[in-house]
């Protein structure tokens, strides 16, 4: 047996995990979308940015074509008691209720907490360091994405 063989095995490589990252509804403003789906990518992760103007039709089709784990949603435009949960619901109507809903933007933290109720992922304010939402991301894979 050579001696490469005869070193311990490695554990199976996990894929990438696959991210959409969408601006939904009227919001135009994605600086915080684009920054946050960079360190995404910087992470290891594959991301996809739908870009402006979103519906959550056109996202979850989006999720549901690119087979993705991860949808999050930035809404800076206070219709996300409205978006997140349209978002979850036309999810769960495609099969897809397996894929982590999770998001930020301008939230207040009572209605972070109902969205969580609701079948919502972990939600993020402004401010938030990048590789708290990486860490999220990447803990809830572990569990969630297959090898």
């Amino acid at each position: 047996m050579s001696p490469r063989a005869a070193a311990s095995p490695r554990a199976p490589k996990r894929r990438p995990i696959r991210v959409l990252v969408a601006k939904p509804g009227l919001d135009g403003h994605d600086r915080g979308a684009k920054v946050v789906a960079a360190a995404l990518r910087d992470a290891g992760m594959e991301v996809i940015y739908t870009g402006l103007h979103q519906t959550p039709e056109m996202i979850t089709q989006a999720a549901v074509q690119e087979d993705v784990d991860v949808v999050g949603l930035s809404i800076l435009s206070g219709a996300h008691m409205t978006l997140f949960p349209r978002v979850r619901t036309l999810l769960e109507q495609a099969g897809r209720s397996d894929v982590l809903l999770t998001g930020g933007g301008i939230i207040p933290p009572e209605d972070m907490e109902e969205l969580e109720r609701q079948g919502v992922g972990k939600l993020f304010g402004p401010g938030t360091p990048t590789t708290e939402l990486i860490k999220y991301i990447q803990e809830w894979a572990a569990e969630h994405v297959p090898v």
